[in-house]
């Protein structure tokens, strides 16, 4: 199964902010989409990093309360860990695993943003894909016996 299939099933919307938000900002754009990070572009929306919970955490733990208005340019991460749509599902998640991060931004052969996926979508398509095996197994050998 391929990163394609899940952007298939989950769309391909993905949530953005830019360098000039303020961690105050950027928490709430998370928090209103329920989401655990957000790519940041400029407005020719190029990806210039990537922000997470984690990033926002670690400003406040840093910074404290003055961590709110610090822009997401301070704290982004730069240096992004991409998939392609024909990447397969177990290779991303040993991408993930590697690198230590849960969400990878999916890029077209251009360059171009496809999507992006999380751990828990990775993790979903793998159990999906593992049940279906179990039933075709399943019903292998009922039909053999």
């Amino acid at each position: 199964m391929t990163i394609a299939i899940i952007l298939k099933r989950k769309g391909t919307e993905v949530i953005s902010v830019s360098a000039q938000d303020t961690v105050g900002q950027v928490a709430q754009i998370l928090a209103q989409h329920r989401i655990g990070a957000a790519l940041v572009r400029d407005g020719g929306e190029d990806v210039l990093g990537i922000v997470s919970e984690r990033d926002l955490v670690r400003a406040i733990g840093a910074h404290g309360a003055e961590a709110v208005m610090m822009p997401a340019a301070q704290l982004m991460t730069r240096a992004l860990h991409t998939v392609t749509p024909r990447t397969r599902i177990a290779e991303a998640l040993e991408l993930m695993t590697d690198r230590r991060v849960r969400h990878l931004p999916v890029l077209e052969e251009d360059g171009s943003l496809a999507g992006m996926v999380s751990i828990g979508d990775l993790v979903k398509a793998r159990i999906e894909e593992a049940v279906h095996e179990a039933e075709e197994l399943r019903h292998y050998v009922e039909s053999a016996g």
